[in-house]
């Protein structure tokens, strides 16, 4: 297939790409990485008329320490986030992510406010930002408005952004102390989307859990808060009882629907396995740091 014609414009700053994007409204589309559009175009899944090419606007780029967040542009990509000094030290959920995105010519282009507006519910990092309750920026020519990570995403490839706007940055809450992440899924190849996987977010002290945050990717429409098994290891010294109890408690929280690598018990079962690998990972790290 070959992708449809378009005109094709490049911004110069960000309030420019705002007032293209007012002016064309819903026969543009942004351009970023492009790692998913371009296949969409490829395959006329999508047939704009005008592409507006913002994956060069400095506005968009970096990593900054505001306050009490990191905020991440929008442009950033997923092989500058895997190195970042701040992500790393304050928000290893993502570094932690940044092997399992497909291959490293994709994270070389691909950004994460892409992957987030692109909300595929296989992706890891809406996962990760919900589990890690960031805020979502997002501006229009008009105003700008910050989305919780969990309200973003309302369905299958579709999110909270309205017409006119553009997502411009991620604002992560710096880490509470003896926070402890993981992230685990499992894919029939290295690069490939996940058959399952978790993100999972905990502060881990004196072997109790608190603030539990598991979140699943690739078993639902899109992020999957596991409210159950989240009671089921709150306030509680994790074991094997805990966490035999968090995973019966995904038969109600996971509805998963069947796809080309099984059904909807197969894909339960794997997102048992992830979840216990990733407590299991935050258990270790917990005991490596507790006298």
């Amino acid at each position: 297939m070959k992708a449809p014609r378009f005109g094709y414009t490049r911004p110069a700053t960000l309030a420019e790409g705002l007032a293209l994007l007012a002016q064309h409204g819903a026969e543009a589309r942004l351009l970023a990485g492009g790692q998913s559009l371009l296949a969409t175009l490829a395959f006329r899944l999508s047939e704009p008329s005008l592409l507006i090419d913002i994956s060069r606007l400095g506005e968009l780029k970096g990593v900054t320490c505001a306050g009490d967040v990191i905020r991440v542009g929008a442009g950033t990509t997923h092989a500058a986030l895997a190195t970042d000094p701040l992500i790393r030290t304050h928000v290893p959920l993502l570094a932690a992510a940044m092997p399992l995105i497909a291959h490293a010519a994709i994270r070389n282009r691909g950004t994460i406010g892409g992957s987030l507006a692109f909300a595929d519910p296989a992706a890891e990092l809406p996962a990760c930002c919900v589990a890690l309750e960031a805020r979502i920026v997002v501006r229009s020519a008009q105003s700008e408005r910050r989305i919780p990570a969990r309200d973003f995403f309302t369905g299958l490839f579709s999110t909270a952004l309205e017409p006119g706007e553009i997502l411009t940055a991620v604002e992560f809450p710096l880490p509470a102390a003896e926070e402890r992440v993981a992230i685990d899924e499992v894919a029939r190849r290295s690069g490939d989307y996940a058959m399952a996987g978790v993100a999972v977010r905990a502060v881990a002290s004196g072997g109790v859990f608190r603030g539990v945050r598991i979140v699943f990717f690739g078993v639902g429409d899109g992020p999957v808060l596991a409210h159950g098994a989240m009671a089921a290891l709150e306030g509680k010294a994790v074991s094997a009882a805990q966490l035999a109890a968090a995973r019966a408690a995904l038969a109600q929280d996971l509805d998963p629907p069947g796809d080309q690598h099984g059904g909807p018990a197969m894909k339960r079962h794997l997102a048992g396995v992830v979840l216990q690998r990733a407590i299991g990972r935050i258990g270790a790290a917990q005991g490596a740091r507790t006298p």
